[in-house]
């Protein structure tokens, strides 16, 4: 009996010594499909982040372990992969990229009481809640208001708009924002189509913008669309402004878009330009790890999880997340301070740019 109790209590001590178990944050965006350079950059991004974090991939004693989950080309993806995230103990989703996914997955991580911290969903109708969901990007109020008046400012009085619809939570919301403003400093939206990414072509919804002779042409679409419409519009009418909502910012555009998209014009939450150390740091990082830049929602989602590790590491026993980041921030993030409100939004500085001789620079 002795020897049986000496036997077990040294089962014990070797657990208690053994490796702590590890801190499970979640990561999960679109990977496949057209706006998969925005889920890799993310991705790719939450690696580094948690490796460079002081304490090299550690929370105190325990490991930081990302799981990373595909959002899935439909619902059903959508909500398996959030469950499967929720099942492997995480305590915290970064992401997802777009606002209709948000849609998808957020009754199965609120259910479970779990945070979701999107880098760059900016739907407003997400804004002012206090739920479990906080976001690192401005919203499609703000900018839409930076897009009507800048671009109106630049002379582009009467404007035609293609729609992406298959996230709508964004581009509906983001049309929405647009028109209210620039319709109140003057503009006019001349004709707004929506598209279908899936469709052969995009030659009809081109057409239907020109025909209304505009002062420029605007696409809520992400790169892979907004590259496409831009070759059309450059094919039937060269020389047409063309201006794309902040989704298209990514190397992608200028890659699938070539020559078309010389001088097109956007807004963005970063500074591309930015030769700060720290900025070119995360840049230099970034390259020798991964063989390519970061684009936009790479830098929101260093970022978010800036700001999740610093309040792990910081939150006293038992307190929540949520109740953490609120607590502690605001947070050093690449190019400025991120600081949560009481309903887990922060803001985002906008950088108006264009695309020249094959690169994003300031206006």
């Amino acid at each position: 009996m002795r020897r049986r109790l000496l036997v077990v209590i040294a089962a014990l001590w070797l657990a208690a010594c053994g490796p702590a178990e590890p801190l499970r944050i979640g990561f999960i965006a679109e990977l496949t499909g057209r706006s998969a350079d925005l889920g890799e950059g993310g991705r790719d991004a939450m690696l580094l982040v948690v490796d460079a974090f002081p304490g090299r991939g550690q929370v105190g004693p325990r490991p930081l372990e990302v799981v990373v989950r595909d959002i899935g080309a439909d619902a059903e993806t959508a909500r398996r992969s959030a469950e499967e995230l929720v099942a492997a103990g995480v305590e915290v989703i970064v992401g997802p990229m777009n606002s209709g996914s948000i849609d998808l997955i957020q009754p199965v991580v609120e259910a479970a009481g779990v945070l979701l911290i999107s880098p760059t969903a900016s739907a407003v109708k997400f804004h002012g809640k206090d739920d479990n969901l906080f976001r690192i990007n401005a919203t499609t109020r703000d900018n839409g208001r930076h897009y009507a008046e800048h671009y109106y400012a630049r002379g582009i009085r009467r404007i035609a708009v293609a729609v992406n619809q298959n996230n709508r939570a964004f581009s509906e919301s983001w049309l929405q924002e647009f028109r209210r403003a620039y319709e109140a400093v003057g503009g006019t939206v001349l004709i707004a189509p929506f598209f279908d990414s899936n469709a052969p072509s995009y030659e009809p919804v081109v057409h239907q913008l020109l025909a209304e002779r505009p002062d420029g042409v605007l696409f809520i679409g992400n790169a892979v669309d907004s590259a496409r419409l831009a070759q059309q519009v450059h094919k039937l009418r060269p020389g047409t402004p063309m201006i794309v909502a902040e989704w298209a910012g990514t190397s992608q555009l200028i890659e699938l878009g070539g020559k078309a998209v010389e001088g097109l014009m956007l807004v963005q939450n970063y500074n591309q330009e930015d030769d700060s150390p720290r900025f070119r740091a995360f840049q230099d990082a970034y390259r020798k790890r991964f063989g390519k830049a970061p684009v936009y929602s790479s830098v929101l989602t260093y970022d978010a999880g800036i700001a999740v590790l610093t309040a792990l590491a910081r939150r006293d026993a038992g307190m929540r997340l949520k109740d953490a980041l609120l607590r502690f921030g605001p947070y050093e993030g690449l190019q400025q301070k991120v600081g949560f409100d009481a309903n887990g939004d922060a803001q985002r500085v906008a950088h108006f740019m264009m695309i020249k001789d094959g690169h994003f620079v300031r206006e």
